[in-house]
């Protein structure tokens, strides 16, 4: 017999939402049903994103600086920087050049925030609903210096209801299974022991997923020797 010959399959959130119910030991019957396991849902992303690195969000984005002009918004939706430099020129001439990210203490410390040079270190403010991202030294001419991220950004909401979840299609799941366990919590009726199986296979189902989902490029440590 012949196999199907697609690799497509995928779950919209009412679909994950009546599984993670089915494995909770209940039917998703209501309308409530639907509404609560999408705010589990979004509560069960956000965990994730507390966990750590989740590799299909991260984005690259390019930000040009501007002659005079330390700080600039990041997408609204960005928890963190990952990686960034400096890029000057363009096509055979261009060049990136690294930074250094400094604390808020840092940078606070520098003495004359306004010096104008090529930017050699940036602070990041997460601490705001739009972060930010602030250069220094101040770019001395527009369009000379271009900063270049690769950012972790938010997981996306579950939507109404009949979207597919904004995940990698190995954390599916896990992503029942969590959901699952999250539904559980809220049913009294559920007894402890399936509570704690839940838990387990959610946790055994998360750790599959994360590890797959990482870099795998060799890692390459260079002792440094002091003359």
């Amino acid at each position: 017999m012949a196999s199907s010959g697609t690799t497509n399959f995928t779950l919209d959130f009412t679909e994950v939402a009546e599984e993670a119910w089915e494995r909770a030991g209940r039917e998703m019957r209501s309308g409530y049903d639907l509404r609560t396991s999408r705010r589990s849902m979004n509560l069960l992303t956000i965990e994730w994103q507390n966990r750590g690195i989740n590799m299909w969000t991260i984005d690259e984005g390019t930000i040009p600086l501007i002659d005079g002009t330390a700080t600039y918004d990041l997408p609204a939706d960005t928890i963190d920087l990952l990686e960034y430099v400096i890029r000057t020129g363009s096509g055979e001439t261009q060049t990136d050049l690294n930074m250094t990210r400094t604390s808020v203490s840092t940078y606070a410390s520098i003495p004359n925030k306004t010096t104008k040079s090529r930017p050699l270190q940036l602070y990041i403010d997460r601490a705001v609903t739009t972060p930010t991202v602030t250069v220094w030294p101040v770019p001395e001419a527009t369009s000379k210096y271009t900063l270049v991220y690769w950012r972790l950004r938010r997981i996306q909401d579950a939507g109404t209801g009949i979207q597919t979840p904004d995940v990698n299609f190995r954390f599916y799941p896990a992503l029942v299974a969590g959901l699952a366990y999250y539904i559980a919590m809220k049913i009294p009726e559920v007894p402890i022991e399936r509570r704690i199986e839940l838990k387990a296979d959610y946790e055994e189902q998360f750790r599959f997923a994360a590890e797959e989902d990482r870099e795998k490029a060799t890692l390459r440590i260079v002792p440094r020797i002091r003359m």
